[in-house]
């Protein structure tokens, strides 16, 4: 729980900083870019710090907490990615259902916030970063705290499948948006049933980063055919 807690504050730490270097820094800085990425960063280098600790007290390697050590490499990796490629019309096309529910009863679908600033990047340099973040970074951290740390622990006190569902749901609210909410609750259960049938956390991160590696690649080339880069 206080990993947890510490995942949450990081993340607040992390808002807080984009927003204090946001205000801080002079007009002749790209003023986003730096805000995103440090805050971004300091965010998930902050939770995995946290990790390392908490495997420590527990006397425990990161290869022993989330399976790293399991046999068929090759077979895990080639797993996260079909299973990613096979997941991805059907989380879009239950964002897209969402969003009709959403406008059905007189509401506006908001997008992600960071699809937002992807869709309003201005340079290379701020797709760059937008990248690392959603393809490498944020893949591993999520991963680790929700299915290699979060799901165990709930599995352990309570029946799997209040562990299933209820971190699958917290994964998606985490994520701050109500028209992703059921699509990303629905990735949720799958990576978790992923990281259950190969027992490596390897499985799930390639799921994940391929996931959003495929909607990064999309936003671009849907900008790129509006002529808009």
């Amino acid at each position: 729980m206080r990993l947890i807690a510490g995942f949450y504050a990081a993340m607040f730490l992390g808002g807080m900083v984009g927003i204090g270097y946001r205000e801080a820094l002079p007009d002749s800085v790209s003023k986003d870019l730096v805000s995103f990425a440090l805050g971004t960063f300091i965010y998930q280098g902050v939770v995995l710090v946290l990790v390392h600790i908490f495997l420590r007290q527990h006397e425990m390697s990161w290869s022993d907490g989330f399976g790293f050590r399991e046999p068929r490499l090759a077979r895990t990796i080639f797993l996260g990615a079909l299973v990613s490629i096979l997941v991805l019309p059907v989380a879009l096309s239950l964002a897209e259902l969402t969003k009709r529910i959403i406008e059905a009863f007189g509401s506006s679908a908001q997008m992600q916030q960071p699809v937002k600033m992807v869709m309003e990047a201005t340079s290379i340099r701020q797709l760059i970063v937008h990248g690392l973040a959603a393809v490498i970074f944020a893949p591993i951290v999520e991963e680790i705290i929700f299915r290699g740390v979060l799901y165990p622990a709930v599995k352990r006190y309570a029946d799997p499948r209040t562990a299933l569902w209820g971190v699958s749901l917290l994964f998606a609210m985490t994520h701050m948006n109500l028209t992703a909410l059921i699509a990303l609750t629905v990735l949720g259960i799958i990576l978790t049933f992923l990281y259950e049938t190969t027992r490596n956390l390897i499985a799930p991160i390639i799921a994940h980063s391929v996931f959003n590696a495929v909607n990064f690649a999309f936003m671009i080339f849907q900008r790129y055919s509006q002529g808009e880069l």
